[in-house]
């Protein structure tokens, strides 16, 4: 299994990796927006804003949730509209294996 991106950070400053943990539970816990919709969000924000990697995270925590492949291509192509093509490069990456 891959490092986590931040563990480097959780070495250096342990209190602010427990802030991020308990602030993902708020911000992408049940609520009005069902997590996976939250989940989709921010994928689509990581692809519109170049980070592979966030996409793919992102994208399998959301199917985790409940999400289909669908709603991820869906998400996309909001998110190619808002932003433009070079997310579309940026989400293919981050998909390549997890939409296989």
């Amino acid at each position: 299994m891959p490092e986590h991106p931040l563990a480097t950070l959780e070495k250096l400053d342990p209190a602010i990796m427990k802030h991020l943990r308990d602030s993902d539970a708020l911000i992408y816990g049940e609520g009005a927006l069902p997590r996976k919709i939250k989940l989709l969000m921010a994928m689509a924000f990581d692809a519109a804003n170049g980070a592979a990697a966030g996409v793919k995270a992102l994208a399998a925590q959301a199917m985790k949730a409940g999400a289909t492949k669908e709603e991820i291509a869906q998400t996309l192509r909001v998110a190619f509209f808002l932003s433009g093509v070079g997310m579309l490069y940026t989400a293919s990456q981050g998909l390549k294996d997890i939409c296989r």
